[in-house]
């Protein structure tokens, strides 16, 4: 369970003003001390994360937040972060006490979730200690949200908040891999390089999760190097139903594979699984557009040690810019960071998004869209600067519109 990526993982975040008891609530829902606790108001600064299993949603990832009331030029930074997490959150628990109830800084946050259509949970902490006036007490009862009363304290109406947050979470944060690609009893090849860029001793993730999700459609696979399908092919009693390859090989296989066997690429999968497909492939056409001068912007999910023909700094700026037959200005980012402004940019190349939930990449679409930016990822970019787009999409052709 702990091995669960936390891409994968349904992301619940607390948020409330400092000292209604965040960290405390997170300790009791997870049963262990991994959250500072302290009687001093602001004790969690940046957000906090942690991985654990709730039944039957599977596994979390729980995040606490700094309080959304901080001061001080320090305590709007923090809020800043806070607010930040809105952008990858699937349900919000907004944490609370009678003495509070729904107030202006709760209000604010609520309508700012709202917006952003997060599914809500409204607990009240500290019910140990405190007694609601009749004002708040009628306030808590016009709530339009699912609420809980619990103490962090001494355990009480923690397995109720539990059930909520079964009842209230979103049932389909993503979409599987193979859904719609693979049914029971298929042949599927995967094709996996092994370069300098991949892990010693492992296979990468986007690797792992297919050859999972294969097995969950009770189909069997051949995993081989690229070097290995044309034996691998001949070693098949028939032609697989699929063959999913790294995006850098896909020249290589798509020579080697006979045209009328469907071939798509781990990336193109993640294009759907995290994200939106069909933005993606429309991101691309912005392509032909660029100019020279134009800026990109290039982003990653992982922060990881660079290789001389890196694909985010070496090969995709080379692709660009050999297409348009002229000089781009490019900028990279890595990890949880996103440009705020996105309006300079002609285009945004993304990583296939394998470290990031599919809120956050959605959201980042979102936000590209908003700004009257093209967004394309890794895998579909390659599919077209190699000239095989239309071949990697054919497998989708029941899944995605006309575009």
């Amino acid at each position: 369970m702990n091995q669960t990526p936390r891409g994968n993982r349904l992301h619940i975040a607390l948020f409330g003003r400092r000292n209604v008891g965040k960290s405390s609530l997170i300790n009791a829902l997870t049963n262990q001390d991994i959250a500072l606790v302290s009687d001093l108001a602001g004790t969690t600064t940046d957000p906090v994360y942690k991985a654990m299993e709730i039944l039957p949603i599977g596994p979390v990832l729980i995040i606490d937040t700094a309080g959304i009331d901080d001061v001080g030029m320090i305590g709007e930074l923090r809020i800043e972060k806070t607010k930040e997490v809105l952008n990858k959150t699937d349900l919000a628990l907004i944490v609370t006490t009678k003495e509070y109830g729904i107030g202006s800084y709760e209000k604010e946050i609520i309508e700012t979730i709202k917006e952003k259509n997060i599914p809500i949970v409204v607990v009240e902490n500290k019910s140990d200690i405190q007694e609601a006036t009749t004002e708040k007490r009628r306030e808590k009862e016009n709530q339009n949200y699912p609420f809980v009363e619990v103490s962090a304290k001494n355990g009480e109406g923690i397995d109720r908040l539990k059930e909520k947050i079964i009842e209230t979470a979103p049932k389909e944060v993503e979409i599987s891999l193979m859904d719609g690609l693979v049914k029971k009893g298929d042949v599927v090849v995967l094709v996996t390089p092994i370069d300098s860029a991949a892990p010693k001793g492992r296979m990468i993730l986007p690797q792992v999760q297919a050859i999972r999700d294969i097995l969950d459609h009770d189909a069997f696979m051949v995993v081989c190097k690229e070097s290995e399908l044309e034996d691998a092919l001949g070693r098949l009693s028939r032609p697989p139903d699929l063959v999913v390859t790294d995006s850098q090989a896909f020249s290589v296989v798509s020579k080697i594979l006979p045209r009328e066997i469907p071939l798509t690429s781990f990336s193109i999968l993640f294009a759907r699984h995290k994200g939106d497909l069909e933005e993606l492939v429309k991101g691309v056409k912005a392509i032909e557009n660029l100019q020279e001068g134009d800026e990109v912007l290039i982003a990653e999910g992982c922060t990881h040690h660079r290789q001389e023909d890196d694909i985010g700094t070496v090969k995709i700026p080379n692709w660009l810019q050999r297409r348009i037959g002229g000089k781009l200005k490019f900028s990279w980012v890595a990890g949880t960071k996103f440009e705020e402004d996105l309006t300079k940019y002609k285009l945004i190349v993304h990583c296939g998004s394998c470290m990031h939930n599919r809120r956050e990449m959605l959201n980042r679409i979102s936000r590209a869209k908003a700004a009257g930016v093209p967004m394309v990822n890794y895998g579909v970019l390659i599919a077209d600067v190699t000239g095989i787009l239309d071949r990697a999409l054919e497998p989708f052709k029941l899944i995605i519109k006309e575009i």
